[in-house]
């Protein structure tokens, strides 16, 4: 079933186009990767499906970008959008506060108060992103001091205590070492069961690896999309091909 359906998309920064005619549906409960080079227009289209390019005053969006049918960009409030649309950046960044403080802050914002239902959630939280037993004697130390792959996965938890419906990641690994990396992707096969994930990579393969569908971008368009499989053992496009075997990008 479709959680996002994205239908003729053209987005714009001024007079330059960056994403041109993108129709493309992501599925409940599977990991999509977005591939190709820099600058094709993966990390834009990322920040389209909860409306980050809303915050640059020189982007301008036609089409439409469907959540469970409705329209992002028409009546849908901006600030719920972000809750059911969760997103974990390229690299780590907690808030200079502690790690209790860090996850409780979303469902804050949302109106929790009450004491025992916030520590249920940042406990909830943090064991879905595998970092409670790794915090949970230092909950109120601050989130600064955790090694890097540990930031990420508090960052994952942060995004995951107001219980999005989708999650998207830039690049969510590119900043950590082989051992973190490996758990972020173990951590992500099993959240699909959950959630819809939208990660961008430039790891082949990690895409390779953890993806259920693949798309690939070139430039300002989709060149390719199908199952991970399909992309990586037979690819229709001899672009697809070239970049996958490092032939450019």
């Amino acid at each position: 079933m479709n959680k996002i359906s994205i239908q003729n998309l053209n987005l714009f920064y001024g007079s330059f186009q960056a994403l041109k005619s993108l129709s493309m549906d992501f599925q409940e409960n599977e990991i999509t990767a977005l591939i190709g080079p820099s600058g094709c227009g993966k990390s834009t289209l990322l920040k389209s499906l909860n409306r980050m390019n809303d915050l640059v005053s020189s982007c301008k969006i036609t089409g439409q970008v469907l959540l469970d049918n409705e329209d992002i960009y028409g009546t849908m409030n901006v600030n719920l959008l972000r809750k059911r649309v969760g997103m974990v950046f390229q690299k780590p960044n907690p808030f200079p506060m502690s790690i209790y403080d860090n996850i409780a802050f979303g469902p804050r914002t949302y109106g929790i108060r009450a004491k025992m239902r916030l520590d249920d959630i940042v406990e909830k939280a943090l064991t879905s992103a595998a970092i409670w037993d790794e915090t949970r004697d230092r909950l109120k130390k601050s989130a600064l001091s955790l090694s890097g792959g540990q930031q990420q996965r508090l960052c994952l938890a942060r995004a995951l205590a107001v219980a999005p419906e989708v999650l998207l990641m830039d690049e969510p690994t590119s900043a950590l070492d082989p051992i973190s990396t490996l758990k972020i992707e173990e951590l992500l096969n099993a959240l699909k069961r959950d959630y819809t994930i939208i990660i961008v990579t430039h790891n082949m393969q990690q895409a390779a690896r953890i993806s259920d569908k693949t798309a690939f971008f070139l430039i300002d368009e989709m060149i390719e999309y199908g199952s991970a499989d399909q992309i990586f053992s037979l690819p229709k496009d001899k672009r697809t091909e070239d970049y996958i075997t490092g032939r450019f990008g």
